[in-house]
């Protein structure tokens, strides 16, 4: 029986420099609680919370957080004209991690998530015409949505994986905005259903595929890997996980990309922006870690763990320094997200830019090339030994593996 990894997250605020990245002033004081609902002190900030209610035994839990307290500035639903909704959006983010505007022509990337959001569709096209994106409607065979098993049969509806799946598809829309998307929906959140999605969506032809979830690490994981994440020359990706220092499955399997988290902020360098570790308390943060049960990669050399190492790679997902989304279905339309839920769809769009992926475990491209990123070397989510485990630091550490997208070079061939 898979068991959960983390306690209930907790709700968080923030600074008020970090604050300003969402476009909140002094005025937004809000009372953030933890998630079992105790007050916590007042701070001048947002306050954000889990997606997804904490999952029963055996189930996974999507890595999404939801800013709650963030005033937009543009009308809540539909689209707004010459205005900017709160949150990164598509121009941020492929400026601060130098992508092409009109990436993923040709390529089909999948999002895999458990259960129903019966508002996908509208809410992307929401999204992207918001920004200019071209549109990806079913009619015109861009957009896909089907069940685990590939039909029309979908399952039940639920309010807080439609976020964690409306934050998905608006990441692939912004970073890979001329590519095809498959939403695969799992019936429910068990290792088995999502592992089905997982397969179905190879099947329907994606090379690259999303898994923004994770759950506790288990001694059958190594045979889940076997059953439904080894895809020779498909890009999967999985988020590391939002609880701070610790592993959660699917992100340690050695046939995925791991994708841990980064704080994004504009500042005035070269590169026009700065990243660190993402990390709010002890409890919170970038997952990272060593696997208690995978095998080391050949092709990754850190000594610090005998056993499969997370993250490789890593992208905005502090909540602090969040993204733009549009929801409905358990939303009242624009909303800021953040969590591991960000950079998972995030990076596999950036792979779906780069092309079709050669090498038949995509995540060993990055080992080749860690001198295409950004080297995230400030920020730490815990104590630990050895320390690079959970402390940013010039070159592979846990919480950011190698960094975050440079450019295309460490994620082509």
């Amino acid at each position: 029986m898979r068991t959960n990894l983390r306690p209930a997250h907790r709700r968080a605020a923030i600074s008020l420099a970090a604050a300003a990245v969402l476009g909140i002033t002094a005025a937004a004081v809000a009372t953030s609680a933890n998630a079992a609902g105790a007050p916590a002190a007042k701070s001048a900030g947002p306050a954000w919370s889990r997606a997804c209610d904490a999952p029963a035994p055996g189930m996974a839990a999507c890595d999404a957080l939801h800013v709650t307290n963030v005033p937009e500035h543009i009308r809540a639903l539909g689209v707004t004209p010459n205005a900017t909704p709160s949150g990164f959006g598509p121009a941020d983010l492929r400026s601060a991690y130098k992508l092409p505007a009109n990436g993923g022509a040709g390529q089909t990337v999948a999002i895999v998530d458990a259960y129903n959001d019966p508002n996908a569709a509208a809410d992307m096209a929401t999204y992207r015409s918001q920004f200019g994106l071209p549109a990806c409607t079913v009619a015109s065979g861009c957009f896909k949505q089907v069940s685990q098993t590939g039909t029309s049969t979908l399952p039940a509806n639920n309010t807080g994986w439609a976020g964690e799946i409306s934050l998905d598809l608006d990441m692939v829309s912004a970073v890979a905005p001329n590519a095809h998307i498959i939403l695969v929906e799992a019936k429910t959140a068990s290792m088995a259903n999502l592992g089905t999605a997982v397969n179905e969506a190879v099947k329907l032809g994606a090379k690259f595929v999303s898994n923004s979830y994770g759950g506790g690490e288990s001694s059958a994981d190594t045979g889940y890997d076997t059953k439904y994440f080894q895809h020779s020359g498909v890009a999967i990706t999985a988020s590391s996980g939002d609880g701070g220092y610790g592993v959660e499955y699917p992100a340690a399997s050695p046939y995925v990309t791991a994708v841990g988290g980064t704080a994004l902020k504009k500042d005035s360098s070269a590169r026009g922006w700065s990243e660190s570790v993402w990390s709010t308390n002890s409890t919170e943060g970038a997952g990272s870690g060593c696997s208690a049960y995978e095998p080391k990669p050949t092709w990754q050399k850190d000594t610090g763990c005998s056993k499969r190492t997370v993250a490789d790679v890593s992208a905005v997902a502090d909540p602090a320094t969040g993204v733009a989304v549009y929801q409905t279905y358990g939303g009242s339309g624009w909303a800021v997200y953040g969590g591991t839920s960000v950079a998972s769809p995030l990076i596999a769009a950036v792979y779906a830019d780069a092309g079709t992926p050669k090498a038949s475990v995509p995540a060993a491209n990055i080992y080749s090339h860690t001198s295409a990123l950004n080297d995230v070397t400030t920020g730490k989510t815990a104590t630990c030994t050895p320390k690079y485990l959970c402390t940013a630091g010039t070159g592979f550490d846990g919480p950011t593996g190698w960094g975050t997208p440079n450019g295309l070079a460490a994620f082509t061939g």
